[in-house]
């Protein structure tokens, strides 16, 4: 069984952070250990938000205590999402260090979270260049968006080989496995996003309708499921086919709903059983 230690954040309403990726991973048979960094009542995008920031050193005592059980042999990977601070980086990095002491197998599945095309950076100056410094440097597989990628590499990627190209700027930082989401070329049908998974000598891009909404916490369980599905099969374009057909139904469902919330457990079937709606193409 693939067992994963998911680093993030918690809400009690809503899905974002591990209150987006447990149950996803859950549904797919995966054992999931989940570290909070903070545990609020609904995620930040609201304006209005209740509940504790976790101190890094408590987070850091929750992983002690984890290897201290002698647990850590038996982690595939560790996953972690949006970084509050630097400290928690530090934590997260260490965790790293000593879950593949103990199982040198093991993967760090980074998702880069710094902002977007339409918000631009909206994380604290001092989180990009942690990132792109020391924590992708570390990581095995990354799941940046189009913007996070231009941003890591100092490029303005747009075209499908701009975005490739920065792809190999990323994977010379450390990573070896790039999952790019929110890919938006130029010269792509009206009304359509794509998703770019690069791994060995591989890459694949995938094509879906854009859906007209913003869905806080879905770049959470994208990430999650990548990571799970790539350790399953060790394949990017079956990877890629699972999660983006998961996804979108997750995301189509959320918006028929009307729903400002992810539809996760109404969702689960698609999740659990993706109806592999999209098939990607080879690009190299």
């Amino acid at each position: 069984m693939t067992t994963i230690v998911s680093i993030q954040s918690s809400v009690a309403y809503g899905h974002v952070g591990n209150s987006a990726a447990v149950f996803p991973l859950q549904r797919l048979g995966v054992e999931v250990w989940p570290v909070y960094t903070v545990h609020f009542s609904n995620h930040t995008g609201y304006g209005a938000w209740r509940g504790p920031l976790l101190a890094a050193e408590d987070v850091r005592a929750v992983i002690t205590g984890m290897e201290e059980r002698e647990a850590f042999p038996e982690v595939d990977a560790v996953l972690s999402g949006y970084q509050g601070g630097s400290q928690i980086g530090d934590v997260i990095l260490d965790a790293v260090a000593r879950v593949k002491a103990a199982n040198p197998s093991a993967i760090y599945a980074c998702d880069p979270v710094m902002g977007n095309a339409k918000s631009g950076c909206f994380v604290h100056p001092d989180i990009p260049v942690l990132l792109r410094e020391r924590v992708v440097p570390q990581a095995d597989l990354i799941t940046p968006n189009q913007f996070e990628l231009g941003f890591l590499t100092g490029t303005e990627p747009e075209t499908l080989e701009d975005t490739l190209a920065a792809v190999d700027l990323a994977r010379a930082m450390g990573p070896s496995t790039v999952l790019v989401t929110s890919v938006l070329r130029p010269d792509r049908p009206a009304d359509t996003i794509e998703m770019l998974a690069v791994h060995g000598e591989e890459a694949w891009i995938v094509q879906t309708p854009q859906l007209p909404m913003k869905a806080n916490g879905s770049g959470d369980v994208t990430a999650a499921l990548f990571t799970a599905h790539l350790l399953n099969s060790g394949r990017p374009d079956e990877a890629l086919a699972k999660t983006v057909s998961s996804v979108y139904a997750l995301l189509k469902r959320t918006l028929d709903s009307g729903r400002r919330e992810l539809r996760l457990v109404q969702s689960q079937e698609e999740i659990a059983h993706p109806a592999m709606e999209f098939v990607p193409t080879r690009v190299h």
